[in-house]
C-alpha cells in the first residue's frame, strides 16, 4: 500500500499559496497543509500596488526578466524557462482572472482590485483540498532522518514528509532556515525612498519628471545609474528611477549609513552645452520677461522656479539680465542636479529587502534544499529581490509553482 504524502507548507504569501496549490494539483493523493501566523493570508498580496495587486511584469522573455532582479537574477534564469510571466497570465486565465498591461509594462487583473487575486488563489486552495490554517505560528522544526516535526507557538505539533518554507523576509523564517542547516545573508531594506534635506525641494511634494537619468553615488562603491520617472515627494525624491537605484544599491548604501549623493540629469535629450544654448535663445528671445515666468524647456514650471531661486535670483530679474555665472548654475541644476541623500523613507506599505537564504544552497530546478532532505524553499525567503513593476511577485509565482511541481513526487512504498 502506497503511503500518503504529508506536505506542510510554511507562510501563507504568495510563493505558498502558489506552492501548495501546485503540490495538491501535480499529486491529487498528498495531504497538503498551509500555516500561517496571521489571521489573514495573503497580506502582500492585497495590499500590493496600492490594492490592486501587480501580480506580474509582461516582460516574456527570460534572458530580459532576469535583468530586472539586483540579486537572484543568475539562479532564475533556468526557473524562468520553466514558468514566467506568460505561464502566470495563463495561470490566471485557466481559473478566470485575466490580466491586463499597462504602459510601463505591469500587469493588474482588469478588476483593478488585489480582492480578485486572493480569492481565486483561497478558492484554489479549496478545490484542490489544500487545508488552510492561520493564526497557525510556527516555533520550531527539526527534521528526524525521514520526516519533519514542526512545533507551533500553541504547543501542538504537525508531522510531515516534506516541507515547503515560504515565509517570505521575515526574521524567523530565517531562523527556521538557519536551523536545518542554511546560510542566511543577512537581510537589509531594498526600494526605498530617498530623503533630501532640502526644505524648498520638499515644496515641490507632487512635481514628476519623466524619464531622468539619475546616478547614485555611494562612497567606496561604483556609481549606478538608471532612467525612469522621478518623484519629488514631502521627504524627498521617489519614482521608479529611485526604487531602482534603492535596489540596486541596497547593500552598498546599508553599508553607507544612507548617506550618499544623487545626481539627476533632468533633460537626458540634451547634452549641457545644448541646455546652455536653450537659456542663451531665450536670453535674446524673451529678453524682458522674468526669468521665473518663462521656462525654456519642457519641465514643471514649479521645478523651474526651484532652480532659479537656487541660483539666488530675484523673481524680477530679467532674461536680459541673467549673468555668465547664474546661466553656469542652472546648466548644472538641469543637466546635472546634485542631491545629498540623508536617510531613507519606504515604498507605500510594500517592504521589499535583499537578503535570506544564500542561493548556492538550493537547487533551483526544484527549489529542493542541498542543506536538508524533503525540505523546498520559494520566495522572499531566499535571497532574491526585483525591482518595482511586479518582479517580486514573478518571483514567487516561479519559485512556488517549481517547489509544490517536485514536492508532490509520490512518497516511496
Amino acid at each position: 500500500m502506497t503511503k500518503r504524502l504529508k506536505v506542510l507548507v510554511i507562510g501563507g504569501g504568495a510563493a505558498g499559496f502558489f506552492g501548495a496549490i501546485a503540490a495538491a494539483e501535480a499529486n491529487p493523493d498528498a495531504q497538503v497543509t498551509l500555516l500561517e501566523a496571521a489571521a489573514h493570508p495573503l497580506g502582500k498580496v492585497r495590499i500590493s500596488g496600492g490594492g490592486r495587486c501587480n501580480v506580474t511584469h509582461h516582460c516574456f522573455d527570460p534572458a530580459l526578466l532576469v535583468q530586472h532582479y539586483p540579486r537572484g537574477g543568475r539562479a532564475l534564469r533556468g526557473a524562468f524557462t520553466r514558468f514566467q510571466p506568460q505561464d502566470t497570465v495563463a495561470w490566471y486565465k485557466r481559473r478566470g482572472v485575466r490580466l491586463k498591461t499597462e504602459a510601463d509594462g505591469r500587469m493588474f487583473p482588469t478588476t483593478d482590485d488585489s480582492g480578485t487575486i486572493v480569492d481565486c488563489l483561497m478558492r484554489e486552495t479549496r478545490r484542490v483540498g489544500v487545508t488552510v490554517r492561520t493564526r497557525t505560528a510556527v516555533k520550531s522544526m527539526r527534521y528526524a532522518g525521514d520526516s519533519f516535526a514542526v512545533e507551533m507557538k500553541a504547543g501542538e505539533t504537525l508531522t510531515s514528509d516534506r516541507l515547503l518554507l515560504a515565509t517570505g523576509s521575515s526574521p524567523q523564517g530565517h531562523r527556521l532556515a538557519a536551523s536545518l542547516g542554511h546560510t542566511i545573508v543577512p537581510p537589509v531594506p531594498s526600494l526605498f525612498t530617498f530623503n533630501i534635506p532640502d526644505r524648498a525641494l520638499r515644496e515641490l511634494a507632487g512635481v514628476a519628471v519623466d524619464p531622468v537619468v539619475a546616478k547614485l553615488v555611494v562612497a567606496g562603491a561604483k556609481p549606478l545609474t538608471q532612467t525612469g520617472p522621478l518623484l519629488v515627494t514631502h521627504w524627498g525624491l521617489s519614482g521608479p528611477a529611485v526604487l531602482k537605484l534603492s535596489a540596486w544599491g541596497a547593500r552598498q548604501l546599508h553599508e553607507a549609513r544612507y548617506q550618499a549623493t544623487l545626481q539627476v540629469n533632468w533633460l537626458p535629450s540634451l547634452n549641457a552645452e545644448q541646455v546652455r544654448q536653450g537659456l542663451l535663445a531665450a536670453k535674446q528671445e524673451v529678453s524682458k520677461r522674468a526669468i521665473t515666468n518663462h521656462c525654456p524647456f519642457d519641465l514643471p514650471k514649479r521645478l523651474w522656479r526651484y532652480w532659479v531661486q537656487q541660483t539666488g535670483l530675484d523673481d524680477s530679474v530679467t532674461w536680459a539680465n541673467l549673468s555668465k555665472k547664474a546661466t553656469n548654475q542652472l546648466v548644472e541644476a538641469i543637466a546635472r542636479g546634485t542631491f545629498n541623500i540623508q536617510g531613507k523613507g519606504v515604498f507605500k506599505d510594500e517592504f521589499v529587502t535583499c537578503g535570506g537564504v544564500k542561493l548556492s544552497e538550493v537547487n533551483f530546478q526544484t527549489m529542493a534544499s542541498r542543506c536538508c532532505p524533503g525540505l523546498y524553499l520559494a520566495g522572499e525567503v531566499l535571497d532574491v529581490d526585483g525591482v518595482t513593476g511586479g518582479f517580486n511577485f514573478q518571483s514567487a509565482w516561479t519559485t512556488g509553482w517549481l517547489a509544490g511541481q517536485a514536492i508532490a513526487a509520490p512518497a516511496p512504498n
